[in-house]
């Protein structure tokens, strides 16, 4: 037949991309884990990858993040949902414990203040409390709070900016304290809106919308950090056993399937902080935090962020514990916590 023609097929390799063959076997089955569907965790888990939208200021906490850059000043920001309960201590007791003698920056005993000039009754403010199903407790602390002119000042002007975010006025008290090598604030929010319903806050405000807003307010203040101001803090959060920026970076720097990748890449564009991250992913191994899976590849645990922010907890509780011990003159005491201090 005329269409009776020979042919060959010539089978040839079998490539991969560039990309596949950068990556190390675990890298490439995560990826496929993600394409398959599903979220990828910090450590290569698959979950659902759905972030909490119940509450007010989840746009908002979008909003604030939107204003954060490299050279914007850095805040901490703790907190705690409180439930009322038969058997809870009163919150009275916990204002009275916020504004013991020491704590202000003349040793004097601390005053609560609230939105308006003057002091609060933290007797009134606990009674308005009594009924409510919970309140927040919320520590509030600027990296430069010593160069800031008033902390009560600051104080305002966020939780301003946080009724307007949560779209409620809120009932609040305060108190700044200086008695730490970091001056903070402890603010106490009623969990009641300015219509008498109970008042519940995005998961992601709490977790870093104030948190952004917060820096968003220092940084209009004191304007924005050198590059000096930023070496020197990111120096500073190699070691440390805290939850830090760096941190955040580097679960931004992950790729969907999980990995973070700090290798070199040859002709690509340098990462000025790559020392830094590298430094940090390996303080986190010896934490048991991070695994290294690949050349310059790595995982971070899920439980890095909650175990990080609980260290740190921790070692805030034992430096409030050395620094009473200290004041009443316990130095043997001291010396005991100093040597114990690893330990829960």
């Amino acid at each position: 037949m005329a269409d009776d023609r020979e042919f060959r097929i010539r089978p040839g390799r079998v490539r991969s991309s560039g990309s596949q063959r950068a990556r190390p076997f675990i890298a490439q089955a995560l990826a496929a884990a993600q394409r398959a569907g599903g979220g990828i965790s910090l450590t290569g888990r698959i979950k659902s990858g759905h972030t909490s939208r119940f509450g007010r200021g989840q746009r908002a906490s979008i909003h604030a993040n939107r204003l954060i850059t490299a050279r914007t000043r850095g805040a901490v920001v703790k907190a705690r949902i409180v439930r009322l309960k038969a058997r809870s201590a009163p919150l009275a007791t916990h204002l009275d414990y916020l504004r013991r003698e020491g704590v202000t920056r003349d040793g004097a005993k601390a005053r609560l203040f609230g939105a308006e000039p003057g002091h609060v009754n933290a007797a009134e403010f606990a009674e308005r409390c009594k009924d409510d199903r919970h309140h927040f407790r919320f520590i509030v602390s600027p990296d430069d709070a010593l160069e800031m002119a008033d902390l009560k000042s600051f104080t305002r002007e966020l939780v301003g900016q946080i009724e307007r975010d949560l779209g409620s006025r809120l009932d609040w008290a305060a108190v700044d304290h200086w008695n730490t090598e970091h001056p903070h604030v402890h603010l106490i929010v009623r969990g009641v809106r300015d219509d008498g319903y109970d008042l519940v806050i995005a998961r992601d405000y709490i977790k870093e919308g104030m948190r952004d807003r917060a820096r968003d307010l220092i940084t209009q203040e004191l304007g924005p950090r050198t590059d000096l101001d930023i070496r020197r803090s990111l120096d500073q959060q190699i070691g440390a056993e805290r939850w830090t920026q760096l941190d955040r970076q580097l679960v931004r720097d992950r790729r969907r399937n999980g990995v973070i990748d700090v290798a070199r890449l040859p002709g690509g564009e340098p990462d000025p902080f790559q020392t830094l991250k590298v430094g940090r992913l390996r303080k986190l191994e010896t934490l048991g935090l991070a695994t290294q899976i690949g050349p310059g590849q790595w995982n971070i645990d899920d439980k890095a962020e909650a175990t990080l922010r609980e260290i740190g907890e921790r070692g805030d509780i034992i430096k409030r514990m050395h620094r009473a011990l200290t004041d009443r003159g316990d130095r043997a005491r001291v010396g005991e916590l100093r040597a114990g201090s690893r330990t829960s």
